[in-house]
């Protein structure tokens, strides 16, 4: 088995989605496959959009598809915005040629007018599975005297074209499955064109394969069936002299299986793109991570850069079996990238975050920006994701009339006896002579855990409260001297009065 290029030496391959609903993160894996196995290659990634289902596609789908590409990385070569030699990339606008091309392949006896009922399909099927035959189209009209086609029409029918399937064996080696067979009987003539004209999926993508010059197409599991239905079409299209007679190499990537062994769905949770977006995962980190579904760079090795993936990826080291989602793997993959930013990148990547939360205002000033960047080390080896810098980071932005504290934690540590503490500490700190991380460390130890002969931890508890507004936040030591003495003392003499 080989992934190397077609004899004519350009890989062109095609990511293809349809504009409807949310995108989920096997449309994502997808696209990472596809784009990573074209840059490998150094061939063409084609980004088309399948919008031909005038119900459910929709433009603000069709807006987020672009918006998350973009946020993910993807750069493609050929599509929306790009524009190329092959388009146009909305299937919405090639219905002129896939009309041309169906009819066509009727003139040239590869498809056919079926005028079959939706009810008469039904009885033959539900009469093949009574008699232990498989239900499939039987091909009823597939030699249909000229006279019973115009009875037909005359009744008011409105014939669906018909591909006409040929009657032997078809054999191809998947990319990474292997050799696949797929014997006539299960293969039945399929349907190209609906009685009302509209082109189907089963015609506008090999038509748009074929005439982009496609060379490799990999996809979902869950496509395979059709695969068959392709190559003959190809082989038609070829005949009719659309595109140049080459025959794409399919790949079949395993199914993402969610909780429960279940194959995951759109309508799973962590099946969302755009939540790990809005969650703040680093398109780096998710990818790496999508990559893991179904791919490895080496055994003992998950951590990888998209540069490095590109370098090393083959689809024939992808693996058949189903792949399933942890979430938990995906947080920790993250995590690890998150700690490899440098800090001025993690510095500009929390910025949407607190301005989103309304922390930071929409023109961040060049001292919230410099008090960000002293912040970020603080975090970056406590943070999973970048949303986690509103709750850690919140309090160094907020002023006294915006600032608050956690009920739960305030009640829990600002009782009788932990407002005792935070006087105590107040008054240890009105009096440095600076204010350093140092200083700041001498004078609370002094004076909570010497003087008061407190525990660090239930020294340092309550104070933690009256200045971040959290039992968890960032070393407190640092963050007091990142507030400043009279934020920090001010918060420190309120949270007395609790």
């Amino acid at each position: 088995m080989t992934d190397s290029p077609t004899t004519s030496g350009a890989v062109r391959v095609r990511f293809c989605p349809s504009p409807t609903g949310s995108p989920h993160v096997g449309l994502a894996r997808t696209a990472l496959f596809n784009w990573a196995f074209a840059r490998h290659h150094g061939g063409t990634f084609v980004f088309r959009i399948e919008d031909t289902d005038a119900a459910r596609d929709s433009q603000e789908s069709y807006d987020t598809l672009l918006e998350v590409m973009r946020w993910l990385g993807f750069d493609w070569d050929e599509g929306p915005e790009v524009g190329g030699g092959f388009g146009p990339y909305r299937q919405s606008e090639r219905f002129a040629t896939y009309a041309d091309v169906a009819t066509r392949l009727v003139g040239a006896g590869r498809a056919y007018h079926c005028y079959c009922s939706a009810d008469e399909l039904d009885q033959r099927n539900a009469k093949a599975r009574a008699e232990g035959r498989a239900p499939g189209y039987d091909g009823h009209c597939r030699e249909l005297e000229p006279e019973q086609a115009k009875a037909y029409a005359s009744e008011g029918r409105k014939p669906v074209v018909r591909f006409r399937m040929p009657d032997h064996a078809l054999t191809f080696t998947d990319l990474v499955r292997g050799d696949i067979t797929f014997a006539p009987d299960n293969v039945p003539d399929y349907v190209l064109v609906r009685g009302n004209g509209h082109p189907l999926y089963t015609l506008v993508n090999p038509v748009d394969d074929a005439l982009m010059e496609i060379t490799h197409v990999l996809r979902g599991e869950d496509l395979l069936s059709s695969t068959p239905r392709q190559i003959a079409l190809y082989d038609a299209l070829a005949q009719i002299g659309v595109g140049n007679g080459t025959v794409p190499q399919f790949g079949h990537l395993p199914y993402v299986m969610g909780q429960g062994n279940k194959k995951l769905s759109k309508r799973d949770p962590e099946a969302n793109l755009l939540g790990y977006r809005d969650r703040g995962f680093l398109p780096e980190g998710l990818l790496n991570y999508l990559a893991l579904l179904g791919w490895a760079i080496a055994e003992d090795r998950d951590i990888f850069s998209l540069d490095e993936m590109v370098a090393a990826f083959r689809v024939d080291r992808v693996n058949p079996n189903p792949a399933r989602f942890d979430l938990k793997k995906a947080e920790a993959i993250n995590a690890t990238h998150l700690r490899a930013l440098s800090v001025e990148d993690l510095a500009d990547r929390m910025l949407p975050f607190l301005s989103a939360a309304e922390i930071l205002g929409p023109d961040v000033t060049a001292g919230q920006r410099s008090l960000l960047v002293a912040a970020a080390p603080l975090v970056q080896e406590r943070m999973t994701t970048l949303d986690e810098c509103v709750g850690m980071l919140g309090f160094l932005f907020l002023d006294e009339a915006e600032f608050s504290r956690d009920p739960a934690d305030a009640a829990k540590l600002l009782d009788e006896d932990g407002r005792g503490v935070v006087k105590a500490a107040r008054e240890a700190l009105a009096g440095l002579s600076e204010w350093t991380t140092k200083a700041i460390d001498a004078a609370l130890r002094k004076a909570l855990v010497e003087e008061l002969g407190l525990k660090p931890r239930n020294a340092f508890g309550a104070v933690r409260v009256a200045v971040t507004g959290r039992r968890v936040s960032p070393p407190l030591f640092e963050s007091l001297e990142l507030l400043g003495r009279e934020r920090s003392l001010t918060r420190l003499a309120a949270a007395q009065d609790v």
